[in-house]
């Protein structure tokens, strides 16, 4: 019996896949305007020719690379010892890891600078270190729901009872079973978590504004307001940076453990059996 086509169902993606696509076009169209009477890319050279552009975009690479390994160090232990010893706190865990989708960030940046500003007994804010650490700690916060969401489902999919009861028999310690054990058994979920979170925290504007801190986010408003080409094009390719992210995120998802990143192109011919 044929199927009919779904004609239904093709509309409405290609309507939803519209509303993403045609104003992403036309800014890609409008980065490529910079001169008159053609096409070309030199509103991105001009992008990638700028000293500010490169140190901004270290700086929020390093700064997001910082808050996913902080997050992951505060995250997988955490969900470790929340799904062994204490199941009936999952709960209030997960609803204090959804805080910050409910906060905004405004709140949780003007409550660092009172806790941490000139007359506290901490002054992080009065040296640039210290208000460095501030913008990780922002950026763990910011990333924690989605950080948490991804190893808490990575563990879910894993017998940690019996792996943990496996290395206490072999004699390893709490510690070197997290390290040995239980990272390498969720690093698809931790590694989805980080490009998430890294997707996140790259173009964040609300805490590095006010914290006065040279990000990409800031950056990006600052260069949108003097400009009119280069703003395009610095969108087109933050969207790209981010689709990277997913793609790789989906690939680390998907993978089996061993198993390759990306799928072989031409299989290996299967050898001949001489009796």
């Amino acid at each position: 019996m044929r199927r009919s086509f779904p004609i239904v169902s093709t509309l409405i993606v290609l309507l939803a896949a519209s509303y993403f696509l045609i104003p992403l076009y036309a800014t890609f169209q409008f980065s490529l305007q910079m001169v008159r009477g053609q096409w070309s890319f030199e509103a991105y050279r001009s992008v990638f020719n700028s000293d500010v552009f490169a140190a901004t975009v270290t700086f929020s690479t390093i700064a997001s690379l910082a808050a996913i390994l902080v997050g992951v160090l505060i995250v997988v232990p955490t969900a470790y010892w929340v799904r062994l010893r204490l199941p009936r706190w999952r709960p209030v865990v997960e609803f204090v890891s959804l805080m910050p989708l409910i906060i905004p960030p405004v709140v949780l940046v003007f409550g660092y600078v009172r806790l941490f500003g000139s007359t506290s007994y901490l002054p992080l804010t009065l040296s640039n270190a210290g208000t460095n650490t501030l913008l990780v700690a922002g950026y763990v916060v910011l990333s924690l729901p989605y950080m948490y969401r991804a190893v808490d489902n990575g563990m879910a999919a894993i017998d940690i009872k019996t792996l943990t009861e496996a290395a206490e028999i072999l004699g390893a310690s709490r510690f070197r079973t997290i390290a040995a054990v239980i990272f390498p058994n969720v690093r698809s979920a931790i590694v989805s978590g980080a490009f998430l979170s890294f997707s996140i925290s790259f173009g964040e504007f609300v805490i590095a504004s006010l914290l006065n801190r040279p990000a990409f986010g800031p950056y990006l408003v600052q260069i949108g307001q003097d400009r009119a080409y280069e703003p395009a094009a610095l969108a087109i390719m933050s969207f790209a940076l981010i689709w990277a992210c997913m793609v790789l995120m989906q690939l680390f998802a998907a993978r089996k453990p061993g198993g390759r990143i990306l799928p072989r192109l031409i299989r290996p011919s299967a050898r001949s059996v001489t009796p």
